[in-house]
């Protein structure tokens, strides 16, 4: 971990996300010493709602991940750490677990899932967050 008495953090921001960054103040990331930490993901489609098709809104929430590690100069390797909130777990699991599958790859990242009752965006069914090392 970071000396915090010396360190600084800086956030990230893909272009496509600066709005909520502005709007809402939140960083999409933030670059802590050797550590990417990443907000939760929600798997909108362009036009701001959630697929009918839950892997289709998995898939969304990972490339939406994809997004903000690639404004970090990071990729899907760089993970080390995921936590998905689930609205309805047990029925979309095996769909989950499919989807990551396409964009995570071995070694395994640590990971833990979450059910929840509903996330900030009406409908959405995951919200993924995930730690990164950024050296």
């Amino acid at each position: 971990m970071p000396d915090t008495t010396t360190a600084t953090f800086d956030p990230v921001n893909p272009a496509s996300m600066q709005w909520m960054y502005e709007r809402f103040h939140l960083a999409q990331a933030t670059r802590f010493g050797d550590m990417l930490i990443c907000s939760g993901q929600i798997g909108m489609g362009a036009d701001g709602r959630v697929p009918e098709s839950a892997e289709d809104e998995f898939r969304n929430a990972w490339r939406a991940v994809g997004a903000v590690l690639e404004a970090a100069g990071l990729d899907y390797t760089r993970i080390v750490e995921s936590t998905t909130f689930h609205v309805g777990m047990q029925q979309h699991m095996a769909a989950f677990l499919k989807i990551r599958d396409e964009f995570l790859k071995a070694p395994w990242p640590a990971w833990t899932a979450i059910g929840v009752t509903e996330l900030a965006l009406p409908g959405a069914r995951v919200e993924i967050r995930v730690l990164a090392w950024a050296k």
